[in-house]
């Protein structure tokens, strides 16, 4: 293997024609020069050098390993630029998986403190795409990224940490006789049709089938939907009653509302994943999310549109029971873009 340090003694040597001159150019003596160029010669096997009275004459070997060098060390300040882009890139880029409902709830509000304190930050956010976010922050391909489950499943050079327990609420719409409480049992729902806000059911849901199941009963779900928000619509239009997590309820539809769970209160525990060696910036992230879901933990849900829904609640009509199908309802047929799967009559 050619040693680098020598293959620049020589380009040195070729550009400047003498010993002396590449000394001078390289800071070296003349004669440390000559040692290095000789023992350049003994690795390549062929001369490089000629003595032609006081000064040298380069062999046409020392000028193709020059043209060869000259190459070499064209490389090697890409890879050193390459990497200082990387450096930066790490350092000003920030690349975020995160679960719909942690968007408004956690995302954003940290998003927004890390642009104040870098202005310069350039931010990527993506939806995950599948609750095993490891691998991709293995490959390099994100900074951070956000998932539910008790015990995340990780990788080699993957960290994890706890951000918080988000709690289940249930969700009536306002003129619901149980929506003027401060409090339900679980069990208090056990008899209504719900509506689902994820389908199929995946790791939010469980934990709520789970609380279900140690009260007794198991969910009768009359909509099958796959998003929050339209969730809420159909509540809010009388199809049935929701139990949705907290982080979700940041935006209340304004025809329905939110009660806290006991006995038990369902809840999903959220947990970041970053890389063992991530750049300080992603560290600065981490903190400003665990600042976030301090604040978010003990938060009621959504007490302004809870107050405004229950304080105009008697200027509404009472929306169709909940226990029996309405006819305007019976062959409800949902857009497909709206996210809803499977509607149940009848």
């Amino acid at each position: 293997m050619l040693d680098v340090r020598r293959m620049q003694v020589l380009r040195s040597v070729v550009a400047s024609g003498s010993i002396t001159a590449a000394a001078q150019a390289l800071g070296y003596t003349p004669s440390s020069v000559s040692q290095q160029i000789t023992t350049l010669q003994r690795e390549v096997g062929l001369q490089l050098v000629e003595r032609v009275g006081r000064g040298i004459r380069l062999t046409a070997a020392a000028r193709l390993l020059a043209d060869h060098a000259d190459q070499l060390f064209a490389q090697l300040n890409a890879a050193e630029q390459a990497l200082e882009d990387h450096r930066h890139a790490r350092a000003t880029r920030l690349r975020v998986e995160y679960f719909d409902t942690a968007g408004q709830a956690l995302i954003v509000p940290a998003i927004t403190a890390l642009t104040q304190q870098n202005p310069e930050m350039h931010i990527d956010l993506r939806l995950q795409p599948d609750p095993m976010p490891g691998p991709r922050i293995s490959r390099g391909d994100v900074d951070l990224a956000l998932t539910v489950a008790e015990t995340p499943t990780t990788c080699d050079g993957v960290s994890w940490a706890h951000v918080l327990d988000d709690r289940f609420d249930a969700v009536l719409p306002v003129d619901h006789p149980l929506a003027a409480r401060p409090v339900l049992d679980l069990l208090d729902l056990a008899d209504l049709p719900w509506v689902s806000h994820e389908w199929p059911l995946g790791p939010c849901s469980r934990h709520v089938k789970d609380a279900c199941t140690v009260q007794g009963f198991t969910p009768t779900y009359k909509v099958e939907c796959d998003e929050i928000i339209t969730a809420q619509g159909l509540i809010a239009a009388g199809l049935g009653i929701g139990v949705m997590p907290r982080m979700g309820l940041a935006t209340l539809h304004p025809d329905v509302v939110a009660v806290p769970l006991r006995q038990p209160a369902p809840r999903r525990r959220i947990h970041m994943l970053t890389a063992t060696d991530a750049p300080e910036s992603v560290k600065i992230f981490s903190r400003l999310l665990i600042n976030v879901a301090s604040e978010a933990v003990n938060a009621e849900p959504s007490d302004s549109y809870r107050r405004l829904a229950l304080a105009t609640s008697s200027d509404r009509q009472h929306p169709p029971s909940l226990t029996e199908p309405h006819p305007a309802h019976s062959e409800i047929k949902v857009d497909p873009a709206r996210h809803c799967r499977r509607v149940v009559t009848g």
